[in-house]
């Protein structure tokens, strides 16, 4: 019963743009958490970015000078020794790279046992993600959908684009918890409208009784694709000898919980053990897979994850 609760209308049609009546997020949330990407990226991120989003079927552009924070593998030493200076490869996708968000916002992502939802954590991250990308002048574009709505923002360069997909994904009222639990994502809609070789992030609970979407493989060859998952201590762990009723958003009604019987307790361990299999075979790569916990910061969560894709030098 336990993994209903943290774990978890079909619809027809999909907005072109997100909804007009949508109140815009605090200015003021967008500033502070710019302010920290920004230091990031000056800091150590842009390198570490580049290497891990770098898009499919790269063409060779041009040689430049090399600047501190390019990635290193990109030196071209050839002219690099011809010339007594280090020179790099430059490649197409570095000026064309699209970002493509699918934003899964199901009831399941409105558990937090301390507070602070899978929601809230994986609308920051994805704000991040979002002033990331446009620090780095590529194009956002977002995919959302809910069980009750869908809308799209095409991929807009340039920051004042940027800071309005991410404005009207932080402004996105969540899905009732009393209305339909079940999340259908149009992924034929998004074959046609995301450029081949985007990088497509997928951020959703990825719960243990979905099924792999039709055609996913054809899709990991067409885009470099990323989940964005994000995990409660609930979810790794049960508190011990706790008993209390809570909402099963997936049943619509209240349950009772007794974490200190052995049986909940197994059956929320083969919750946990088949939820990580299902996200493991959805991103075989450990680099094409991106955890954060509720508990944890965001941002230092995406440095490691960017310095861990870096050092691993896995394709992009």
């Amino acid at each position: 019963m336990i993994s209903s609760v943290i774990g978890s209308v079909p619809h027809s049609t999909v907005s072109a743009t997100a909804p007009a009546s949508l109140p815009s997020a605090s200015p003021a949330v967008l500033r502070r958490l710019e302010w920290r990407v920004r230091h990031a990226v000056n800091t150590s991120l842009t390198g570490d970015y580049r290497s891990s989003f770098r898009g499919r079927g790269m063409e060779f552009d041009q040689v430049v000078k090399y600047q501190w924070g390019d990635d290193l593998r990109d030196i071209d030493w050839n002219v690099t020794a011809r010339l007594g200076e280090p020179y790099r490869k430059k490649f197409v996708e570095e000026r064309e790279l699209a970002l493509i968000f699918l934003f899964e916002d199901s009831p399941a992502l409105q558990f937090g046992s301390a507070g602070r939802t899978r929601r809230d954590t994986l609308l920051e991250m994805a704000a991040l993600l979002m002033l990331v990308g446009s620090i780095n002048r590529d194009r956002v574009g977002l995919l959302y959908s809910s069980p009750v709505t869908s809308w799209y923002q095409k991929p807009l360069p340039g920051h004042k684009g940027v800071m309005r997909t991410a404005s009207r994904l932080l402004s996105q009222e969540p899905p009732p918890l009393d209305g339909p639990s079940e999340c259908k994502l149009p992924w034929q809609f998004l074959r046609t409208i995301a450029p081949k070789g985007s990088i497509l992030l997928w951020f959703g609970p990825f719960t243990a009784t979905d099924e792999q979407p039709t055609g996913w493989k054809g899709l990991q060859q067409r885009y470099q694709t990323v989940g964005v998952r994000a995990d409660d201590p609930w979810d790794r762990k049960l508190p011990e000898r706790a008993n209390f009723t809570a909402y099963d958003p997936l049943q619509g009604r209240l349950v009772s919980i007794n974490t200190s019987s052995p049986a909940e307790q197994a059956a929320h361990a083969r919750w946990r053990d088949r939820r990580d299999a299902y996200f493991d075979d959805l991103f075989p790569q450990l680099d094409d897979r991106l955890q954060v916990d509720n508990s944890d910061d965001s941002l230092d969560t995406l440095v490691r994850y960017f310095h861990r894709h870096s050092h691993h030098g896995i394709r992009a």
